[in-house]
């Protein structure tokens, strides 16, 4: 100290100094974008899929126009949404796997079965049989994949970036999608329509991506949390150091590791240690956790029939809907709109969930949304015979419209980014104690991937004429546009901000009635954050007992002077 004068330290209070300029490094960001790479698995499928499908060569295999147009509908539809089904299973083991095996070898596992359902798809010859089979069994890796990679990103970000950084994933999912249109479209361009190469190529981006996935697990560390969970608190705490680039006496390391432990034994203690009936119990009888687990449900269900996810599966028939005509350009639309909806969740990542909050951000993805929905639904009332009416033709007064309907898409898959693609994994990610963690963010991702099964499988359904039992185009987007204004009312009365706030802070938000959490749960977490610091220092000073406040900041200071901090300790 400057004069040799000493001041007291609160050493309670050091948390408020915030996050050392050391955590976020190299280490780290690898260690995030390796896991973020999940989010492809979905994006690529999403992308490639239906382009594929439409291929000439494809459809021939499987015998596609000897079926009568609903038929044609119906096989589409379960092509389309075969790996969705197959996730539900996969979203329902990942928690059984990722708290058996841990977070590295449920990657790589889940990369295998990737892997052999990619590859019993491609080599199915037209069989029908196979072609499902296939891609249910890789539908298994890929469910996986919204479970494994957001919790682990969650579990490693420090609280003032976890936002940033799970958002990542959400970045990568369309990363995915923007390969997999340009895939398409290069392909449909540069191999002709007629080859098979021209879908066997856009699929093998599965396999790139998977093998890319597994050997960047073997360069990651396992998740300091889990390994608490696992008893193995020198092994987390080393993990910890590595991951946040500083010493494993570090004050910010050890309060870190203090905090997780002393979080995971009160669980331990509340649930007397039960094994899975416990974690079931955990889960559902606590009126705290069972509102979290309601959150997360809803906003799967919400999502996912908000339509926009059908609109990225299914982008290249809706834009020849709309009126772009020709294979090449309904494609290259579509690969531009991958784009658009990549440049929304990097903004989103970088901008906004970090800055304005989850639940700001939500609602200004939904608005949008909902208003892209709205005018889509009115151009296709006003010319119902799009969709309807096999060469129907444009008027003139009709091309305006029709390209503020193209755009609105584009809308559409920006909102999507922004609000509920990029906060169904984050709120899901962060919301739990970590005894539950796993199950309930396998619980909640078991109901995205059966709502957008259920949503992608009825799509084709839905469009057809109400003379072939669909709902018509117009009746299709109508139905969107009410899910998605319904759910930004529920999010504006139920989901509480989460921004900033450590992992093993959550329950605090939700200590209100049921009824409030929603409105009040952010400000009244706040006000205890208050009570909270103050119980730690009265307890503080009655640990510390005879010791002197010039003795413990000299112990403090000297560690931080020796690891060439110049931070004061107030």
């Amino acid at each position: 100290m400057a004069g040799g004068v000493k001041k007291p330290v609160n050493i309670f209070k050091l948390k408020n100094l915030g996050e050392p300029k050391e955590a976020f490094n190299w280490r780290l960001w690898f260690a995030v974008i390796s896991f973020g790479l999940l989010g492809a698995a979905r994006g690529v499928d999403e992308g490639l899929i239906s382009g594929a499908f439409n291929s000439k060569h494809f459809q021939s295999t499987i015998n596609y126009k000897s079926y009568t147009t609903v038929e044609q509908a119906n096989i589409k539809a379960n092509v389309s949404a075969m790996v969705q089904i197959g996730s539900v299973g996969g979203a329902l083991i990942a928690f059984l796997i990722c708290d058996k095996i841990g977070r590295i070898w449920a990657t790589r596992q889940l990369c295998v079965l990737w892997v052999l359902g990619i590859a019993i798809f491609m080599g199915s010859n037209g069989n029908l049989g196979a072609v499902y089979a296939g891609r249910f069994i890789a539908g298994l890796g890929v469910g996986q994949t919204p479970v494994v990679g957001p919790v682990y990103i969650a579990e490693i970000a420090p609280a003032s970036i976890r936002g940033l950084c799970t958002c990542i994933f959400t970045g990568f999912v369309y990363l995915g999608i923007v390969v997999a249109y340009f895939t398409n479209y290069g392909c449909q361009i540069n191999l002709g329509d007629t080859t098979p190469a021209r879908w066997e190529v856009p699929t093998s981006l599965h396999l790139m991506f998977a093998t890319l996935i597994s050997i960047l697990t073997f360069f990651q560390y396992e998740s300091p949390r889990y390994l608490i969970k696992k008893g193995k608190h020198a092994r987390a705490l080393h993990v910890m150091s590595r991951l946040r680039h500083l010493s494993s006496d570090h004050e910010y390391v050890q309060r870190e590791i203090n905090d997780i432990t002393v979080s995971h034994h009160k669980e331990l203690e509340a649930t007397r240690g039960t094994g899975w009936l416990g974690v079931l119990r955990e889960a559902f009888t606590i009126p705290s956790n069972l509102y979290r687990v309601g959150i997360t449900i809803g906003a799967q269900i919400m999502s996912q029939w908000s339509g926009a996810g059908s609109i990225t599966l299914y982008a290249p028939d809706l834009f020849s809907l709309l009126g772009i005509t020709g294979t090449n350009e309904s494609l290259l639309v579509t690969a531009v709109f991958g784009i658009v909806k990549l440049v929304a969740a990097v903004i989103c990542a970088l901008f906004l969930v970090d800055f304005i909050g989850r639940k700001r951000s939500l609602l200004l993805g939904i608005s949008l949304q909902a208003l892209s929905m709205v005018y889509i639904a009115s151009f296709l009332t006003a010319v119902p015979q799009l969709g309807t009416e096999d060469g129907y033709d444009l008027s003139a007064a009709e091309i305006g419209p029709s390209k503020g309907a193209i755009a609105m898409i584009y809308v559409s898959g920006f909102g999507w980014a922004l609000g509920w693609n990029s906060m169904q994994y984050l709120l899901t990610a962060e919301l739990f104690p970590l005894r539950i963690r796993a199950f309930c963010t396998s619980l909640a991702m078991s109901f995205h991937f059966a709502n957008q099964y259920g949503n992608s499988r009825a799509v084709p359904n839905m469009l057809l004429p109400r003379a072939d039992g669909g709902l018509s185009p117009k009746g299709t987007f109508w139905c969107f546009a009410a899910v998605t204004i319904v759910g930004g009312l529920w999010v504006w009365f139920v989901v509480p901000e989460t921004a900033g706030r450590s992992l093993e802070s959550m329950d605090r938000l939700f200590s209100l009635p049921w009824y409030k959490i929603g409105r009040y749960g952010n400000k009244d977490a706040a006000a205890q954050d208050v009570d909270f610091d103050e119980k730690k220092l009265a307890e503080g000073k009655a640990v510390l007992g005879g010791v002197t406040a010039e003795h413990v900041e000299e112990k403090v200071l000297g560690k931080a002077s020796n690891q060439g901090s110049d931070t004061e300790l107030v």
